[in-house]
């Protein structure tokens, strides 16, 4: 790597995204993404669509991303939105156990609640005690409306099932929940959004008041409106409002090494000592190129 600063982005939704926010996000210093299993914005039917995107997110999109020098992660879980369809869900947390060993995967999740609905609860709860069945992370989802209370109740099912706090990433957190997470011994991390939840001036604000200890910037890009360059972007801005190069290496890169790399599956060797792009190679017969001549970095390749 150059001086650039290396930077994670540990939640974005890239199925959703283009290769060209892979190219951009690479040439801002983004080495390693993890991707959440999410929702498609209209509710899943049958099992076998939860399998296919699994599938993907352990297989193509992993892919997808190292033709751009990017090494991709994913959590896999069943999220909050959808657990309300408990017949369908039922077969999904069935289905889990078969993804959650996969070399990419570093996570159960997200996973939480969204309307705090019984059925929410439940299999949140069936998922905490996989987590800790595995001893693996979990990234929990908190809800967008309610949020402190939500926050407040996940982190409480957390400790009743007997994780570790410091094991559990507590996602979308904003200045009203961000002390009640630390204080409790949870990792807070923040989604920054272009205009809603977090933007990249209260978390410059956020890191300047609480400092870096156990604080995650990510981005949360989806197929909605959200900005993939969201981590760079603040990163540079926490540089540019005075807070130490220390503390912006921990919240945009280090924090998110430290808290998802406790299975060993995400290692910073990945992206110190990668084989190289080599466009040329293909997944299931297909490519990412459109006729353009393959990126092959020759002295790389192994």
């Amino acid at each position: 790597m150059s001086d650039k600063m290396m930077i994670i982005d540990p939640h974005v939704h890239m199925s959703a995204r283009t290769t060209d926010d892979y190219e951009a996000m690479a040439t801002a210093g983004v080495v390693a993404v993890i991707e959440p299993s999410f929702w498609l914005g209209q509710p899943r039917t049958q099992v076998g669509s939860f399998q296919d995107y699994f599938s993907s997110l352990v297989g193509w999109e992993p892919f997808r991303a190292a033709q751009f020098g990017i090494k991709h992660y994913c959590t896999i879980g069943l999220n909050s939105k959808e657990a309300n369809n408990e017949a369908l869900a039922e077969q999904v947390i069935e289905l889990l156990p078969l993804y959650l060993h996969k070399e990419n995967v570093v996570a159960i999740g997200e996973i939480g609640y969204d309307d705090q609905t019984p059925a929410e609860d439940k299999f949140f709860r069936m998922q905490l005690e996989m987590a800790k069945e595995l001893n693996m992370t979990v990234q929990v989802h908190t809800p967008h409306r309610d949020k402190k209370a939500g926050t407040i109740k996940s982190m409480e099912v957390c400790i009743e099932h007997g994780l570790d706090p410091s094991n559990v990433i507590i996602d979308h957190n904003n200045e009203e929940t961000v002390k009640a997470v630390l204080d409790r011994g949870f990792i807070a991390a923040f989604t920054i959004y272009p205009k809603t939840k977090m933007g990249n001036e209260r978390m410059v604000e956020v890191v300047r008041k609480f400092g870096s200890d156990n604080i995650i910037v990510d981005s949360s890009a989806d197929w909605g409106v959200s900005d993939p360059m969201a981590v760079p972007k603040t990163a540079g801005l926490m540089l540019q409002r005075g807070i130490a190069k220390a503390d912006v290496v921990k919240t945009c890169y280090q924090n998110a090494l430290d808290a998802f790399g406790k299975n060993g599956r995400m290692k910073e060797e990945h992206w110190l000592n990668p084989n190289g792009i080599n466009q040329s190679q293909l997944f299931n017969d297909n490519s990412v190129l459109r006729g353009q001549v393959p990126r092959i970095d020759e002295n790389k390749i192994t």
